[in-house]
């Protein structure tokens, strides 16, 4: 497994030599060299991709915050232990010095890098544009995260070792607020008639400008969608603005990074599960026997029948040790999503459809109604997947799947059918159940007391902020109402 000993406060030394723990990189370890800022840029993606993908409870347990997956013999963190390993410090520091840090650094040497002969001074400039936008829009996606994980957190000072050293925590309401503004900017800034990031450097859209202002588009109705309690006039003021703008409606636009097949830069739930050759989790039976009660053609995607059998899938005990006999009394993680060169998801169509299918419901000017969002979403998902049209119209067509006599209101109906369809995207499955409260799973009985018989809402803060940056630790902890599993980010009121 890898092992992350940096800080919010080491930032600096990133940037004297490769920032990146992938050996295809490094081809003399003990030598510092000079790289380009779009190679910065790749290795941002490819952590940030990395961090949302990976299996590893040393450094994402959003998997089990959803219930998909049981633990098979170490079920700490399935109990919301998460300070064992430091797991909040890990999140944290890997967005902060693996994905910002490096964003930053691209964005430095690319703004020093002089203009080719061969390129005119106003293809040059509007080149230059694009690729600084890019970074933006990914730097605004990663704050994003941040917030969404723990509330209040460095922003305007952070990533400033040498002047703060010990950066104030932003309120989570102002940085929102001033995401949405930087995001704007840079789609203003896109001009889909230039280039931007070299193909071979944009693991995710290969440089394709169009693409990312799709994506740009999306990622603001991201933001929206999770202002609609909290501020409904911004919330329906962005979300209508993205949507006219266009955004990722189809399979054909989601936003994926393509894995290689080979080390070290190979799929992390193929690093953890195969390569490794671990077995330390099962599908778990909360969000087995939901699919099963369905009916659904994704099960034998997501998970492998019980063995000796062709269609019957068995999960775990969420919260327990499902140890013995580990082999042939459960289903198994699904060999697709296993693949070495399995793709990690940034955004994708069925995520956006369910937005869509929510601002709908709000009231939103969004042309289509809920009821075609939510199918497009879930077919979509279907279609992701390889699920034949016939098998996905069959599942919508049951009376307990299609929208319009689907038991629930409408927060219910699309709850369930996104936690369904965000498998193996735990972070955004967590963002969906804290703002719909849908479905309706609960924490096991053996949680830790610090959980307090909740799932948790929000991450606590890493456990050496404490001790190294006190004072404006103490003043975030006094702002957000506690560093509790419990406090939930300012957008979660419900």
């Amino acid at each position: 497994m890898k092992k992350y000993f940096l800080s919010i406060f080491a930032i600096s030394a990133l940037f004297t030599s490769c920032a990146s723990e992938d050996h295809i990189y490094n081809d003399d370890s003990a030598k510092a060299y000079e790289a380009s800022g779009e190679f910065f840029f790749a290795n941002a993606q490819k952590e940030l991709v990395d961090q949302l993908t990976t299996p590893s409870v040393n450094l994402n347990v959003f998997r089990y915050f959803s219930q998909y997956w049981a633990a098979t013999l170490y079920r700490a963190e399935s109990r919301y232990d998460l300070t064992t390993r430091d797991i909040p410090d890990n999140h944290w520091n890997n967005l902060y010095t693996q994905v910002l840090a490096n964003l930053k650094k691209a964005k430095q040497d690319i703004m020093l890098e002089s203009k080719p002969a061969s390129m005119s001074q106003a293809n040059w400039d509007k080149t230059q544009k694009n690729r600084l936008a890019i970074i933006e829009i990914l730097n605004v996606y990663t704050f994003q995260i941040l917030v969404d994980s723990f509330g209040d957190v460095p922003y305007s000072q952070s990533l400033d070792v040498e002047n703060m050293p010990l950066p104030k925590y932003d309120n989570d309401t102002d940085i929102y607020s001033n995401l949405l503004t930087r995001l704007n900017t840079a789609i203003g800034q896109l001009d889909t008639g230039y280039g931007s990031i070299t193909a071979t450097q944009d693991g995710v859209y290969g440089g394709n400008v169009s693409k990312w202002l799709l994506f740009a588009n999306s990622l603001k109705a991201k933001l929206a969608i999770n202002l609609a309690d909290v501020n409904p006039t911004v919330a329906k003021q962005n979300l209508e603005q993205a949507f006219a703008a266009g955004l990722i409606e189809t399979n054909t636009n989601n936003a994926v990074l393509t894995y290689n097949s080979f080390s070290p830069n190979y799929n992390p739930i193929y690093e953890e599960l195969v390569a490794s050759d671990r077995n330390d989790f099962v599908p778990a039976t909360v969000f087995v026997n939901r699919l099963n009660t369905l009916n659904d053609p994704r099960r034998p995607i997501y998970f492998t029948p019980l063995e000796g059998t062709s269609n019957t899938y068995v999960g775990g005990t969420y919260g327990s040790t499902n140890t013995q006999p580990y082999q042939d009394s459960y289903s198994h993680i699904g060999n697709k999503i296993k693949q070495a060169n399995s793709p990690g998801v940034l955004i994708d169509a069925a995520e956006i459809n369910f937005i869509l299918a929510e601002a709908a419901e709000r009231g939103y000017s969004v042309t289509g109604t809920a009821a075609s969002y939510y199918e497009k979403a879930i077919k979509a998902s279907m279609s992701y997947w390889g699920v034949s049209d016939v098998d996905a119209n069959a599942y919508y067509n049951q009376t307990n799947v299609n929208y319009l006599t689907a038991t629930g209101a409408w927060k219910e109906k699309i709850g369930n059918q996104a936690w369904i369809a965000m498998y193996n995207r735990g972070f955004e499955s967590w963002t969906f159940f804290r703002r719909l409260d849908f479905p309706s799973i609960v924490a096991p009985a053996s949680a830790y007391p610090v959980a307090e018989g909740k799932i948790p809402v929000r991450l606590t803060y890493p456990s050496t902020e404490p001790n190294v940056n006190g004072t404006n630790y103490q003043t975030a902890v006094s702002a957000i109402g506690g560093d509790k599993l419990t406090t939930k980010v300012f957008w979660d009121l419900n």
